[in-house]
């Protein structure tokens, strides 16, 4: 008995389905480019569970005949081949042949369709590759697919789904894409009854971004254009002379340094049109950012590679989303030294704010100066606010997780406050809750106030490690790092991490305990958001309120902030929701509260926290430190960098070679 077999078509549709249909998105993916290729000029997506219960896009393209719809549903059948020699030059977004029935085998599909040669329209109805109804219906021309319980059959593949706004997201990215590669076409996307964006045909692709992404991030970003011939000593018969070479042509945007995104979320490749994923467009951008982005950080990127079919190979997976470049090299070097000479010859820079000397002359301190230009948060909060801390370039590089506050470069130096005479216990000259004072420039001057060491409390003293203990603050290097010794070891402290603990475990307290401090806002923040943040933001909006937030719908694609947590400023905000709705993908996939908490609790943190380059009187040193010992884990910040250095009497006896 033979043990090779020809698998029945249902189980090889199901097969083909697993490498086709990973997920809601996959589905909406393959029929966007069957509408695409069938010259829609309007496509309207309606979904419900995130595309898992229902998933239903029509569109005004030419449609089929009714013998077209049927035997479109057979595996391999498609229009867009007529034999092999087409396969290296395909100019259509699908051409396998494995789509409908793929999606079919695995959900209960309605198609109906009509084209213009066909009075009447017809309708086709599949319940796991099985043909359930076809008949004849009154329809306009276009197509419409009806998609409902994906996976009903294969319970395995159900299971693995994330929630609905995880597929939901998912569904907006692709969309998305979509909706910028083709610009002239009108896109609708529906969820559950409510419109989540809807793009109008716009001639330019400026326009369309400016749709998607809004006004700010377009002023942020540089277009670029370019071309290249292609020519190699093995084509002879191309030339790259004259009309008749054939060219790779680049256009699009990049984003100015001071554009720094958590992910590669914000990344669109296409290549004649069709989106991609591709390691040597990739390397080829992180090439051209090399040493203006620091590490970690990705910048925003829309090209559009434009080349001669024969030149890409489209047919390497089933998704179609992998391609081979033929001169993968010549690829890689066009895209590095386009980007890099559009960053170059734009010189992007951040602005600096100019300090208002004249004020702090008569009023004494930025404390006490008055605002240059227009009102900060805090005023508009009632909430005095000081400027700015200054920040240096160099030093904000080195702050690769922090958002660089725009100020004036201060020069490097080694500065040491006098150590005060130790006398007898004396009170703090100012409370906890004065905390966030920090956030200020350099006080007036004054004499020293002379202060103990800093005691632990009682209750959090068993708790710390004995090496914690009888910290004597020194001083400040550049404004930056505390130095302070404790029974003859020397330690350095990071102010800015320091605090940022500080202020975390705070957070996190005041959330357990329901008494977040928040801060009403006279006039509201406007955020825009692209729809895939609309997706994470619905779904984070209890924590986000929970914490201190205040956020209302404000049109179709913005929101108003009219509260916030206490003292962060407007720029403060809207950088903390930005790095909120990047970084939180991940945890809109499984509900996780309490990692959701220490998130929002960490990215406020960050963004209250002293920085670097800010001058702390001792008195302020000392709150910190001794605020700092009562925390739970003193040694390390939420992001798991360390607080402070520790260096031993030994170790410093053995570097100037005592012993």
């Amino acid at each position: 008995m033979s043990k090779i077999r020809v698998l029945p078509e249902a189980i090889a549709n199901k097969i083909a389905a697993g490498e086709v249909v990973e997920r809601p998105a996959s589905v909406v993916k393959e029929l966007l480019e069957n509408a695409i290729d069938a010259a829609a000029t309007s496509v309207e997506i309606d979904l419900e569970g995130g595309g898992k219960r229902l998933i239903r896009l029509r569109d005004n393209g030419e449609g089929m005949t009714q013998d077209d719809a049927l035997l479109a549903f057979e595996r391999h059948a498609t229009s867009k081949l007529r034999s092999a020699e087409d396969l290296i030059d395909i100019s259509t977004l699908g051409f396998r042949g494995e789509a409908l029935p793929s999606i079919a085998s695995v959900t209960r599909l309605l198609l109906e369709t009509r084209h213009d040669s066909s009075a009447v329209g017809a309708s086709v109805e599949i319940q796991g590759a099985r043909m359930v109804a076809v008949k004849e219906i009154a329809k306009p021309q276009g197509t419409t697919v009806t998609i409902r319980d994906l996976f009903f059959n294969l319970p395995a593949r159900k299971k693995f789904l994330r929630s609905e706004s995880t597929e939901l997201s998912h569904i907006a990215n692709v969309v998305t894409q979509y909706a910028l590669a083709h610009p002239e076409t009108r896109f609708l996307l529906n969820s559950g009854g409510s419109e989540l964006f809807h793009f109008q045909p716009v001639t330019q692709l400026r326009d369309r971004i400016f749709q998607v992404f809004g006004g700010e991030l377009l002023k942020q970003l540089i277009e670029i254009e370019a071309q290249v011939p292609i020519y190699s000593q093995e084509d002879d018969e191309i030339a790259n002379q004259g009309p008749e070479s054939e060219w790779i042509r680049v256009q699009g945007f990049v984003s100015k340094p001071e554009v720094q995104k958590l992910n590669r979320n914000s990344f669109y490749f296409f290549v004649n049109r069709r989106m991609v994923r591709d390691r040597i467009i990739l390397h080829a951008i992180g090439e051209a950012y090399r040493n203006i982005l620091p590490a970690g950080v990705f910048p925003v990127v829309l090209l559009f590679l434009e080349m001669p079919y024969r030149e890409v190979d489209v047919n390497v997976h089933p998704s179609k989303t992998e391609v081979r470049f033929r001169r993968q090299a010549l690829v890689h070097d066009f895209l590095r030294d386009t980007v890099r000479k559009a960053l170059m010859e734009a010189r992007p820079q951040a602005p600096f704010a100019v300090r208002n000397l004249k004020a702090e002359t008569e009023w004494g301190s930025p404390f006490d100066a008055p605002p240059v230009e227009g009102l900060n948060l805090g005023q508009l909060a009632g909430i005095a606010q000081p400027p700015p801390p200054l920040v240096s370039p160099q030093e904000a590089r080195k702050e690769s997780s922090e958002i660089m506050v725009p100020g004036t470069e201060v020069a490097n130096s080694f500065t040491l406050s006098p150590r005060p005479e130790v006398t007898s216990p004396q009170p703090l000259p100012f409370k906890p809750e004065d905390a966030l004072e920090f956030k200020s420039g350099r006080p007036r001057e004054g004499p020293g106030s002379t202060q103990p060491p800093v005691s632990l409390p009682k209750q959090g003293a068993d708790s710390l490690p004995p090496a914690m203990h009888d910290i004597v603050p020194i001083g400040q290097i550049d404004n930056s790092f505390i130095v302070a010794s404790e029974r003859g070891a020397l330690l350095i402290i990071d102010q800015h991490v320091a605090h940022e603990r500080v202020l975390f475990e705070k957070v996190l307290r005041q959330r357990s305990e329901g008494r977040v401090e928040s801060q009403r806002l006279l006039l509201p923040i406007i955020v825009e958001l692209t729809p895939r943040e609309q997706v994470i933001l619905e779904h984070i909006a209890p924590e986000l309120s929970a914490c201190g937030f205040e956020v209302e719908p404000f049109g179709r694609k913005t929101i108003a902030v009219k509260a916030a947590p206490a003292d962060l400023t407007a720029s403060e905000i809207q950088h903390l929701l930005s790095e909120l709705l990047e970084s939180l993908e991940r945890e809109t996939q499984e509900v996780n509260l309490p990692r959701l908490r220490e998130k929002i609790a960490a990215t406020i943190a960050c963004h209250a926290a002293i920085k670097i380059n800010t001058f702390l009187e001792h008195s302020k040193i000392v709150w910190l430190i001794d605020e700092l010992m009562k925390t739970q884990f003193p040694m390390t910040c939420p992001h798991g960098r360390p607080i402070l250095l520790r260096y031993e009497k030994n170790e410093i006896l053995k570097a100037f070679k005592r012993i």
